[in-house]
């Protein structure tokens, strides 16, 4: 059929899907190419959802009990890892590159990471000192990671030949890390993926399935900390029956936790790729790549530095969210050279200094041009990224000063302090600590920092 004159997202709603049929689990047929995304969307890894809503009754009353875990985890690994690895040009190749369903899956029988590769992963995160884990159990592409009586379309019925999962949360388990699942709605490979926007039955077939895959999820692997749902297209809550889920998932993992991309409120919400806090003391977590690519993507080397992801992770703890830090394995199951430099540098700093994310509260000082700030009780963590050398001057504490010191070292500094400013000085020319020397302020009462940019205030004397 000529498609020439018709989206591919009209192609896949109307006669085209219905030429995906079961046989295609095998590419057997040759189906039309993956559908798109919604008109106006950007094409990136996830869809941030919108307009949530509702959610079962039970899930306030438990949430404070049920979240304490998570709020003083902080620091979270994200794992990218699926057929898309194989590919090794991004997780979302099968719809920027227009690929068929019956080539895409050559990928997933190509697919043959070596056993056990998870278990780096999971060392990895304990060595960065990230605190729980969630890996993608199927991502846009459809292809299930784990022994599903579902559909052919899984690991242990194509390439791997093993149930990937289960390896991810004994890995995890066994270095004492909490276990998430990221779930992916949306569906490019399922024939009704599409459909279920405009035909009934399809929306009852995908459905069905879809919760059906979730159930399994939630009852073959234990205890379950985290479910990451993602990209809720083409459905609104009520087409996926998102309230029915989500009371299936607490039934079966009463003291998990669920985040918003269902189209309902959940537990915390989920900034993806930029850090704002979430208002009213919502819980929300900033999800982030460590370069470009959320999947492994070869070209990409736009890696961010290890203190960058500091400073990143000061930026969460300050204003009360979590950081999701994601890695994209290669097919093989190996982690590329650079995320595990980063996240090594970046453990060597959390050794040292992890006590001022893990045990930090809600901190208002943030004015600087070359610090950022987290807070425990009376104590203000000035976190320095850029060292200026013999001194560093905060303005505007408007708290008093007892005493000051290196955090890492507990070496006493000097200081002083005025209205105006508070002037740590005779420090070292060159910064004492990688990649972030964090300086140990203790206030009499709650730091404070008048952060008014134009002062009306009279000047100091001589001014």
């Amino acid at each position: 059929m000529n498609t020439g004159n018709i989206s591919r997202r009209a192609w896949l709603k109307g006669a085209g899907a219905s030429l995906v049929t079961a046989a295609a689990l095998q590419g057997q047929t040759t189906p039309p190419p993956a559908q798109q995304i919604p008109e106006g969307q950007t094409s990136t890894h996830m869809l941030e959802p919108q307009q949530p809503v509702g959610e079962p009754p039970t899930a306030a009353a438990t949430r404070e009990q049920r979240m304490q875990w998570w709020h003083a985890a902080k620091f979270g690994m994200f794992i990218h890892w699926g057929a898309y690895s194989q590919h090794a040009r991004h997780e979302w190749a099968m719809e920027n590159e227009a690929i068929p369903i019956d080539e895409y899956v050559q990928f997933a029988k190509q697919f043959k990471p070596r056993v056990n590769a998870p278990r780096d992963f999971a060392r990895l995160a304990k060595k960065a000192g990230q605190k729980y884990m969630v890996m993608t159990t199927k991502h846009h592409e459809g292809f299930c990671l784990w022994d599903t009586k579902l559909t052919n379309y899984c690991a242990p019925k194509q390439g791997p030949g093993r149930d990937l999962v289960r390896e991810y949360v004994d890995a995890v388990r066994a270095e004492g890390l909490r276990v998430g699942f990221y779930y992916s709605l949306m569906d490019w490979h399922h024939p009704d993926g599409a459909k279920c926007a405009t035909d009934e039955a399809a929306r009852r077939r995908f459905v069905d399935y879809t919760h059906g895959l979730i159930r399994e999820l939630l009852t073959d692997y234990g205890k379950i900390d985290v479910l990451w749902y993602d990209v809720a297209w083409p459905l609104d809550a009520a087409g996926w029956e998102s309230e029915k889920m989500n009371d299936m998932v607490f039934q079966l993992q009463p003291e998990i936790i669920v985040n918003n991309r269902n189209h309902l409120q959940g537990d915390f919400s989920t900034p993806e790729q930029h850090i704002t806090a979430e208002k009213g003391g919502r819980a929300w977590e900033s999800c982030m790549t460590l370069n470009d690519s959320w999947g492994y993507q070869t070209a990409d080397n736009n890696w961010k530095s290890s203190k960058t992801v500091v400073r990143n992770l000061i930026q969460c703890a300050r204003d009360g969210g979590n950081y999701l830090l994601n890695i994209g394995p290669r097919g093989d199951g190996s982690i590329p050279e650079e995320s595990v430099r980063i996240l090594t540098e970046v453990g060597n700093w959390m050794s040292k200094n992890g006590d001022t994310i893990y045990k930090s509260d809600l901190c208002e000082p943030r004015r600087s041009a070359y610090a950022s700030f987290t807070r425990t009780g009376n104590t203000l963590f000035v976190h320095v990224h850029f060292w200026p050398g013999g001194d560093v001057n905060i303005c505007g504490l408007q708290t008093k000063v007892t005493s000051a010191r290196l955090y890492a070292t507990n070496e006493k500094v000097d200081f002083k302090q005025d209205p105006y400013q508070l002037k740590i000085y005779n420090l070292p020319q060159q910064a004492p600590d990688q990649s972030v020397t964090t300086i140990a302020v203790e206030c009499d009462s709650e730091p404070k920092q008048d952060n008014n940019f134009v002062r009306k205030e009279k000047p100091r004397d001589g001014v």
